[in-house]
This record gives structure tokens, C-alpha cells and sequence, in this order.
């Protein structure tokens, strides 16, 4: 199978209000899929959809080759599931708890939920409720990846960790994807999703605004540029350089800044014709690469 999701036109509306509108894109098997948005942008409805824990108001979605509505008993042994409000019998200890779901998925190794728990400190002999919402969120991810499952659907995954443990959390995702399991991963934390992701989308107010790999994202984003000279330049050389924007000189003349967009091959060109003594370029971000694609993104038609 080439296609672990195949989402066709979804869309889901609360009455008046828009969750998700016209939403088509597919996650190839065995990758790393970002789904990126701000809180309310229609992450964790599309997440909804796909379990079939919501139904549609248009549109379809396909999981592993299943229909989540017609075949979701045998869809959910197949997947691990994270939900971004993670909820368990506070009353349990965690021991408890997670071979409880572990007898629920057919039986986990003992082996296997202890050494996730190891991995990620975990305290199998305190109570649920007397946990910390970082240990909680542990709870959770063990659950999700114990039973090793073709598909790891996590909604806000890192949620409460402290930086050590999300680094484990994406050694986890690093090791899941090695071994041939499909990820799709929605966050807002755009680091933790910038390290492991094969593709990204960006989702802005239930509409997908873009999709593609980090590094083609990068290629196409705004970066800055700053070339020293061994001696005074004119501006007027590099205005109207394609892919070159707001280009300026410092006070001596000798040092151009600019924005650049796409292949730095004119403004290359262009500096080669002086002495150049240095050359460094910023590249962006994918934080920044989101908030320019949501800046920038149209609102959808009423």
C-alpha cells in the first residue's frame, strides 16, 4: 500500500461554524506527516474524521484501505491513537492502566510497555490522578505506540513534556518510521515537527494552505542575504535582480542587504563582477515559513 490516508474534498461544519472545508491531500505510507495550524485552524477535526469519532458533513477519507465509518473495529486495531485531551481512569495506578489497554489491543508484551516507560521516565507505580500533566501525556504516548501499529495518529503529542522528553518523544517517532510504521502528527510546536517530518501541511481555518517538504518550503521562502564587498558598490546594480527585494547598502557602501527568494544565482552574478569578502544567508525557519503562509492565506469564501 503507497497511501496510509487518502482525504478527498472533507468538510465539517458545527451549524454556522466551519471546522474544515474542501480538505483533499494524501500521507504516503511509512513517512512522517506534519500537520501544522494554530489552535482551532481544524487539526484535531480532521483527526476526529479519520477515526470516525465525528462524522463528515461532505467529502471522504480512507485509512490503511478502510472506511473509518464502515470498517472502524478492524481501522483502530491497526492504529495509535493520541487524542490532545488524553483521558484515563484517574483511579488506576499506570501499570494498571496500560495493561489494561494493552489486554484491549490483544495482548502487549510486558517488555515492550516497560521499556517505553523506561524510555520516557515513566512511573508505572503512581496513581493516574496523582500525575502531572507532562506524566499524563506519557501515559498516553505509551498507549499509542506500545501494540507497534501500522499508523501513529497524535494530536499535540509533546504537550506538557519538558525538552528532554520531547526529544525522546521524537526518538520514539525517528525509530517508529525506521521500522516501516506511517506517523501523522499534528502540533503547533513548529521544532519538534521541523526534525522528523518528511512533508508538512499548514492548515489556516479549516483550509489547507500548503503541502510540501520542509526543504521545498524553505526553497521558496523569503530568506535574508548580506554580501560584504572589498570596496564601495552601487545600489542601482542589484534593484530589479530576480527573486532580489528591498535591497539596501550600509552607510559605507561596502555591505548589501537584501531579501531573496528562490535560486541566488543573479545576485551572484551580479556581486562576482566586484571583490566579494563575505557572504552569509539566513535561512528561515519553519516557524517562520508557517506564519508567512498563514499571513499570507486568503480567508475561505462564506
Amino acid at each position: 500500500m503507497d497511501t496510509a490516508i487518502e482525504i478527498r474534498d472533507l468538510t465539517k461544519t458545527y451549524g454556522t461554524r466551519r471546522g474544515l472545508t474542501g480538505l483533499t491531500l494524501d500521507v504516503r505510507a511509512g513517512e512522517v506527516f506534519g500537520y501544522l495550524g494554530p489552535n482551532g485552524a481544524g487539526k484535531s477535526t480532521t483527526i476526529r474524521l479519520l477515526l470516525d469519532l465525528i462524522r463528515p458533513t461532505s467529502g471522504t477519507a480512507t485509512v490503511l484501505g478502510l472506511d473509518p465509518l464502515r470498517d472502524g473495529v478492524a481501522l483502530r486495531r491497526r492504529v495509535g491513537y493520541l487524542a490532545g485531551d488524553f483521558v484515563v481512569d484517574g483511579r488506576q495506578k499506570v501499570r494498571e492502566c496500560l495493561r489494561f489497554l494493552g489486554a484491549l489491543r490483544g495482548g502487549v508484551a510486558p517488555a515492550r510497555i516497560e521499556d517505553l516507560a523506561d524510555q520516557l521516565g515513566l512511573d508505572q507505580n503512581a496513581t493516574i490522578k496523582s500525575l502531572s500533566k507532562g506524566n499524563r501525556q506519557k501515559v498516553g504516548l505509551v498507549q499509542a505506540f506500545m501494540h507497534t501499529p501500522e499508523l501513529l495518529i497524535l494530536d499535540e503529542p509533546s504537550s506538557g513534556l519538558d525538552p528532554l522528553m520531547q526529544q525522546t518523544f521524537l526518538d520514539l517517532v525517528t525509530e517508529a518510521a525506521a521500522a516501516g510504521q506511517t506517523v501523522f502528527m499534528s502540533s503547533h510546536i513548529m521544532d519538534e515537527v521541523e526534525a522528523v517530518a518528511d512533508r508538512i501541511a499548514i492548515l489556516r481555518d479549516g483550509a489547507l494552505v500548503a503541502l510540501d517538504t520542509v526543504a521545498d518550503l524553505r526553497a521558496s521562502a523569503v530568506r535574508r542575504i548580506e554580501v560584504s564587498f572589498g570596496h564601495r558598490v552601487r545600489i542601482e546594480e542589484f534593484r530589479g535582480l530576480p527573486g532580489i527585494t528591498e535591497p539596501i547598502l550600509d552607510t559605507t557602501e561596502t555591505t548589501l542587504r537584501a531579501q531573496l527568494t528562490g535560486t541566488p544565482d543573479a545576485l551572484i552574478k551580479a556581486a562576482a563582477r566586484h571583490t566579494v569578502t563575505a557572504l552569509h544567508t539566513t535561512e528561515p525557519h519553519l516557524d517562520e515559513i508557517f506564519h508567512a503562509h498563514y499571513a499570507a492565506a486568503p480567508q475561505p469564501a462564506a
